[in-house]
């Protein structure tokens, strides 16, 4: 929903003050009305390029030998941050850096950072982007301001996806809201991948769980086949989880107010009518999702991941009627 690009905005913002402005830094009395600047200014281009030596982005690293980034920011990323800080800013004024994300640290690095925490560099402002605040330790978040970043709701999300050039309906962009947790990213893959017509493939079929229609789940079971298939596979491991989600959500605090698909609120009443419902669904969903992914991961065919999945769904239901 834009954490990572509301903590460069505000980089950008404090590399731009010299400190002495009102609203030059959080929680003084005049904050700025807005984080705005020209992308051709010589600091947003410099910041752009990851060029600016007042500023350093803390992440994952490109492992050279697997040729992706690897799957946790290390300890020899952070001890670049603090050799960072150990330099003097070439112009005496204040030092950023940005940690994205901050769930995405072993413990290793996670415990250097709490150490820079304890005693910042004098100048420096460190920005923590983190999707899942809870897997950072408790100390670290004692240590920081929490800022959260509420998910986007339809209206401004069909706003966002507009100006992205996308066509969507007021009653599509209320379903990409619901089914993206208002991430203006995950709306535009759901939508390039006809995710929202998936998604009420979903519900449709398990209307009739259980004993759903054995063909039907074939069929969209197949359809992350052919070249496009791993995005797809990809999409339709993404939509599953979000339907138990949905319905672990709808046993615990009621149905949503907005549907993601025709038909789901009545779904949503009938298979998560209360929460020991709510607790079945995300058992469940810890259960399958991991096996899915660690056979998506070693290359299994994935029409039998898909069709496993759904299968998997319908027996849990036939378990609860039973």
């Amino acid at each position: 929903m834009g954490k990572a690009t509301l903590a460069w905005r505000i980089a950008r913002h404090l590399l731009a003050d010299d400190g002495t402005a009102a609203g030059g830094l959080p929680g003084v009395d005049v904050p700025p009305a807005r984080l705005d600047m020209d992308p051709q200014a010589p600091l947003a281009r410099r910041v752009a390029a990851l060029g600016e030596p007042r500023l350093f982005l803390l992440r994952r690293a490109w492992d050279e030998e697997k040729e992706r980034l690897k799957t946790q920011i290390t300890i020899d990323e952070m001890r670049r941050m603090k050799a960072f800080f150990s330099l003097t800013a070439a112009d005496g004024g204040r030092r950023v850096a940005i940690v994205d994300a901050a769930d995405e640290m072993n413990a290793a690095t996670a415990n250097a950072l709490l150490k820079l925490l304890e005693e910042p560099p004098a100048g420096a402002v460190l920005l923590l982007v983190a999707h899942q605040p809870g897997r950072l330790l408790p100390t670290i978040r004692s240590r920081c301001r929490e800022l959260r970043c509420r998910a986007l709701g339809g209206a401004d999300l069909g706003h966002v996806l507009e100006e992205l050039g996308a066509d969507v309906s007021p009653g599509e962009a209320g379903a990409l809201a619901e089914l993206s947790g208002g991430s203006a990213g995950e709306a535009l893959r759901i939508l390039g991948q006809d995710g929202l017509v998936t998604y009420a493939g979903l519900v449709t079929l398990f209307a009739a769980a259980p004993g759903i229609d054995r063909g039907a789940a074939i069929r969209l079971a197949e359809s992350v086949e052919g070249r496009e298939g791993a995005a797809r596979l990809d999409l339709m491991l993404y939509l599953a989880e979000a339907l138990m989600a949905r319905l672990a959500r709808a046993g615990a605090a009621g149905p949503p107010a907005v549907e993601a698909a025709p038909g789901e609120a009545a779904l949503l009443a009938r298979l998560a009518p209360d929460a020991a419902a709510a607790r079945r669904w995300a058992t469940l969903a810890a259960e399958v999702l991991p096996r899915a992914r660690q056979g998506r991961a070693v290359n299994l065919d994935p029409a039998a991941l898909i069709l496993d999945t759904l299968l998997a769904i319908d027996r849990a239901v036939g378990q609860r009627a039973a």
